[in-house]
């Protein structure tokens, strides 16, 4: 029996993709596989169909829980608030309970300078990833105090040290920031604990970054200190279970920030 048997768990941008070794090739999926591990049920989201499909055959597989995939693209001209409360309702329909809600899908058009943004761009990160939290925030928020769960939001270096070519990313990642600790402070009467966690991971989209905008990707992306980037599962991933588990309470609204083990700063 795992630490979070029986508990349920939203994680957007969760599925599947894998690095040449065949480990985790994103931060959502080594999240799911973490919470796996522990015997959660997972609710996973995303654009690609098959990319969900293929998580769900996968950790049904090897861990023995239960997944159920959802098709989300919060986007511009959307009914964005529709999608996410039909993903909501389908997880209180499917396993009767939210306990964590992990907000990780982001979408961006790194690489790209200020001046050079496009409104379209601009709205790729935005609503991918800032919409998308708020929407599921508000969605999973009576389930949440139902069960005195968490909410583990993802934000970047990015917004705190304004990398180059990354404006859309980085106010998405900030207006995360500031949404989470509001979050925090209104919910925290509700037992709900709400964190943000700033990662360093080396996944394939990264490693499509570094192919595709070489400069952007020598001026932003830096080996850590300790030689090697976060791995997604064991260390992020981790970290997201932690701070789902009864007996971890971080400081609610604090940001983390993992950068290839060098542990957890405030």
């Amino acid at each position: 029996m795992g630490e979070l048997t029986g508990k349920t768990v939203i994680i957007t941008g969760g599925g599947r993709a894998a690095l040449k070794d065949g480990s985790a090739g994103s931060i959502g999926y080594g999240i799911a596989i973490a919470f796996a591990k522990e015997g959660a049920n997972l609710v996973i989201t995303g654009r690609n169909m098959k990319k969900l499909t293929d998580a769900k055959e996968e950790l049904e597989r090897l861990y023995g829980v239960k997944v159920l995939p959802a098709q989300a693209d919060i986007s511009s001209g959307a009914d964005n608030e529709a999608t996410v409360r039909g993903v909501v309702d389908a997880a209180v329909a499917e396993f009767g309970r939210i306990d964590v809600l992990i907000n990780n899908a982001q979408a961006s058009a790194s690489g790209v300078t200020l001046a050079d943004h496009t409104t379209e761009q601009f709205d790729l990160a935005i609503y991918s990833g800032l919409y998308s939290a708020f929407y599921y925030m508000k969605a999973c928020y009576p389930y949440l105090k139902e069960t005195c769960g968490s909410v583990v939001n993802f934000a970047s270096g990015a917004g705190l040290f304004g990398n180059f070519g990354q404006c859309a990313y980085a106010a998405a990642k900030e207006g995360i920031r500031g949404l989470s600790r509001v979050a925090a402070t209104e919910w925290g009467k509700d037992g709900i604990n709400v964190n943000v966690i700033c990662p360093l991971a080396w996944t394939a989209q990264l490693e499509n970054f570094r192919d595709a905008y070489p400069d952007a990707f020598k001026a932003n992306v830096h080996m850590p200190p300790m030689g090697h980037y976060g791995n997604p599962e064991t260390e992020i991933g981790r970290v997201c279970v932690q701070l789902a588990c009864s007996d971890f309470k971080y400081l609610s609204g604090e940001t983390l920030t993992l950068e290839g083990g060098m542990g957890l700063r405030p």
